[in-house]
């Protein structure tokens, strides 16, 4: 392998580091901004997306210009493709992010109810996987990935008693159904953020091992 070949996968991994510190940061006030109705911060999460945005589309066209210029091979190879394709789930996560807080403004007239707290227990648990994730990253360790990868079911089933909390409140009294389908929505919202967090730790064992495990039915904590 070059020097620079090494040099430039080098500065891809730090960008790609650089960008997922920065969904997480913006996932976070995301959901402080929720847990508060904060509707001074929220606007400013939205206008700024278009920072990742950018930073999403150079790191693309990076990957390119790897895979264009010195068509690497192996682990190198396995490098480029993981971080397009990380590189896609966290800007998908930031835009989750925006969102989320673009709804806050609209469920500050809603009475507080327990929903918060469930979506609160939702949104740390999802946060929980993305920082494991970026801990798998930096230990070069499958056995982490593996671990985000089991966690997600925990969020799937969290989302399923949102459903069907709100769907109980809408037979119980229609006055707040506006209210619970804005619940429904942020629960949908950090759902999806699990799946894509999934992606990502999954792409992580592609990197390490060079197994692809998407799809499988059946994962261990530890490696088969």
């Amino acid at each position: 392998m070059s020097m620079i070949l090494v040099h430039e996968i080098t500065v891809l991994q730090t960008r790609v580091v650089r960008l997922a510190l920065e969904v997480e940061s913006r996932f976070e006030k995301a959901l402080e901004a929720l847990a508060r109705r904060d509707t001074e911060t929220a606007p400013a999460i939205a206008t700024s997306d278009d920072v990742i945005d950018r930073q999403e589309v150079e790191i693309e066209e990076e990957c390119l210009k790897i895979l264009a210029l010195h068509q690497p091979v192996a682990s190198d190879l396995r490098w480029v493709i993981a971080v397009l394709k990380i590189n896609n789930d966290l800007e998908r996560i930031a835009d989750i992010a925006v969102n989320i807080a673009e709804r806050v403004p609209r469920l500050v007239p809603a009475p507080p109810s327990g929903m918060e707290q469930h979506l609160q227990q939702m949104g740390d648990h999802a946060i929980g996987m993305l920082r494991q994730t970026f801990d798998a990253l930096a230990r070069r360790s499958p056995d982490l990935a593996r671990e985000v990868v089991a966690r997600d079911e925990a969020l799937d089933q969290m989302h399923r008693q949102t459903f069907a909390t709100v769907e109980q409140g809408v037979v119980a009294g229609p006055v707040e159904v506006a209210a619970l389908l804005l619940f429904l929505s942020v629960s949908r919202d950090l759902e999806r953020v699990g799946d894509h967090v999934t992606n990502i730790a999954e792409d992580l064992i592609y990197l390490f091992e060079g197994a692809i495990i998407r799809h499988a039915h059946h994962l261990k904590t530890e490696r088969p």
